[in-house]
C-alpha cells in the first residue's frame, strides 16, 4: 500500500474537524445570536475561541501538512495548471486554502492583541465558511470534472 491514501484520510479527517468547526460555529451559533444576550455571546465567543487556540493549530499542521504532500503527489499537473481541470481546480484549492490560513493568523493576531471583536469573529468565520464551500466543491468535482 502506498502512502498515499493513509495521508489522505489525515487530510480528509482534519478538513471534516476545521470544517464542523466552522459550520458549527457559522449556521449553529449566527443562529443563536439573537436569542442570547450579547454578553453571554461574547463570553460563548470567548470560550469557543480559547478552545479553538489549542485545538486548531494542530488541525491545520495535520491538515497543510498532508496537503502538501498530496500536492507534491499531483505536481505534474499543477505544473500547467491550465492544461488540465485537476491542475486549475486543484490550483485554485490551493489558493483558497492559503487565503483560509491568512484569515487564522488574522483571527490568532486580533485575539493574540485584544482586539477581536464580535464582528470580525463573524466576518473571518463567515469568509471562511464561503472559502471552505469552495474548497469542499473543487475537491469533490475536481477529478471528475474534465474540459
Amino acid at each position: 500500500m502506498t502512502a498515499y491514501p493513509v495521508i489522505l484520510l489525515f487530510h480528509l479527517f482534519a478538513a471534516l474537524f476545521f470544517i464542523g468547526t466552522v459550520f458549527f460555529e457559522v449556521l449553529m451559533l449566527e443562529g443563536i445570536r439573537k436569542h442570547v444576550p450579547r454578553e453571554a455571546m461574547r463570553t460563548l465567543e470567548i470560550a469557543i475561541g480559547d478552545r479553538a487556540r489549542r485545538i486548531m493549530p494542530w488541525v491545520l499542521l495535520v491538515l497543510y501538512s498532508a496537503g502538501v504532500s498530496l500536492a507534491w503527489h499531483h505536481r505534474e499537473a499543477l505544473a500547467h495548471p491550465f492544461d488540465n481541470t485537476l491542475g486549475l481546480f486543484l490550483t485554485i484549492k490551493i489558493l483558497l486554502a492559503l487565503s483560509v490560513f491568512g484569515h487564522f493568523l488574522t483571527a490568532m493576531t486580533l485575539r493574540r492583541t485584544g482586539r477581536m471583536k464580535s464582528i470580525h469573529f463573524k466576518r473571518i468565520h463567515l469568509s471562511v465558511f464561503c472559502h471552505m464551500v469552495g474548497i469542499v466543491i473543487l475537491a469533490k468535482t475536481m477529478f471528475y470534472l474534465h474540459w
